[in-house]
């Protein structure tokens, strides 16, 4: 499944909607999509949603759409 991950940048500051960013990638569970994050950068995660039919074919004709994916 497809996993939209919203996050901020940083842990230490405060977070504003307007500095709330966004990847995609892909995992079996919402838990093991926020463990991937959380092991592999510093993001604060706000928000994980599920994407998957209409949802996730609107966001991948967004030309930004790419799934991250975190090496070992």
């Amino acid at each position: 499944m497809i996993y939209k991950v919203y996050y901020q940048n940083d842990k230490k500051r405060n977070p504003k909607r307007e500095e709330t960013h966004s990847l995609y990638l892909e995992a079996d569970t919402e838990v093991e999509a926020r463990a991937q994050v959380e092991a592999h950068t510093d993001h604060n995660i706000e928000f994980i949603e599920a994407m998957e039919g209409k949802t996730l074919a609107y966001e991948q004709e967004n030309p930004n759409f790419k799934l991250t994916e975190f090496t070992e």
